[in-house]
């Protein structure tokens, strides 16, 4: 989504204003602060993550996007790693587009994908792809792609069943759960530093770890090669770790072999 707001400065010439916060968060009220502060009278877009990808970090887009709205401000909540992950409603959150992939939380196929866009704001902007006239006010216009695979529908539709039989509140706690479990221990190690808060305002199923004796990508090297552990190395201006996502499926037994590695392989180092 950047690349896209910096392709449309280079085109158009518009203005792309990033917001930069410390990590770890300790008031989400901070967050809202910081976007109100960079709020100018040009503002014409607010686009916040609902969960940020390179720490796991909740922002509270409720408040977010009401400031936008006071304001006359188009909310844009980049859902990618919300959606299915982190209980909410669309009503409380009152946004005018929310996107999100569905292969992450809601494990449905690679490619899938929702978009959520505000009634009032349907007949206000084109398809990528063209749709008759008659669908002017109608959210399937955006779904005009030309032919594509049945089963991918159907898939997404067994994973919303799924992910309703376990319940949002339930699979929540579960994927917290996971992940305390191997952060309050990790926690421990000499020199390492969680990136994210751990309570349920600032984190849910994941977070990023920070390690003062080792570089994340060569961390993350070692637990690939030699114990089949997949993370995914951050690595920003001012920030670096590694990632870790557990789903509702991984065991204790996992999580457990897994800080057994990371501790190994830190104390080697």
């Amino acid at each position: 989504m950047i690349t896209t707001w910096q392709q449309r400065a280079r085109r158009e010439k518009i203005v792309l204003k990033q917001l930069d916060f410390a990590v770890p968060v300790t008031n989400a009220g901070d967050l809202v602060r910081l976007f109100e502060q960079g709020i100018t009278p040009r503002t014409r877009v607010i686009h916040v993550s609902h969960v940020v990808f390179m720490t796991g970090q909740i922002f509270p887009i409720k408040e977010i996007c009401a400031l936008a709205r006071e304001r006359g401000i188009t909310s844009i909540v980049d859902g990618a790693h919300a959606f299915a992950h982190v209980p909410f409603q669309f009503s409380d959150v009152d946004c005018d587009f929310y996107g999100a992939s569905l292969h992450k939380w809601l494990s449905a196929p690679i490619g899938t994908g929702m978009l959520y866009v505000r009634k009032d704001r349907i007949e206000k902007h084109w398809a990528l792809m063209a749709a008759p006239e008659s669908m002017d006010k109608d959210i399937r216009k955006y779904e005009e792609i030309g032919t594509h695979p049945a089963a991918m529908h159907n898939a997404t539709l067994q994973a919303l069943e799924f992910h309703e039989q376990i319940g949002a509140e339930r699979k929540f706690t579960r994927l917290r759960y996971l992940k305390q479990r191997w952060a309050e221990r990790l926690g421990k190690v000499p020199g390492a530093r969680m990136l994210v808060g751990l309570d349920a305002e600032h984190s849910g199923a994941f977070g990023t770890m920070h390690f003062e004796t080792m570089d994340p990508r060569n961390l993350s090297d070692a637990l690939l090669t030699k114990y089949n552990i997949l993370v995914v190395p951050i690595v920003g201006p001012r920030l670096n770790g590694i990632r870790v996502s557990p789903n509702v499926y991984t065991s204790t037994a996992e999580i457990d072999r897994f800080c057994d590695a990371v501790e190994t392989i830190i104390r080697r180092a």
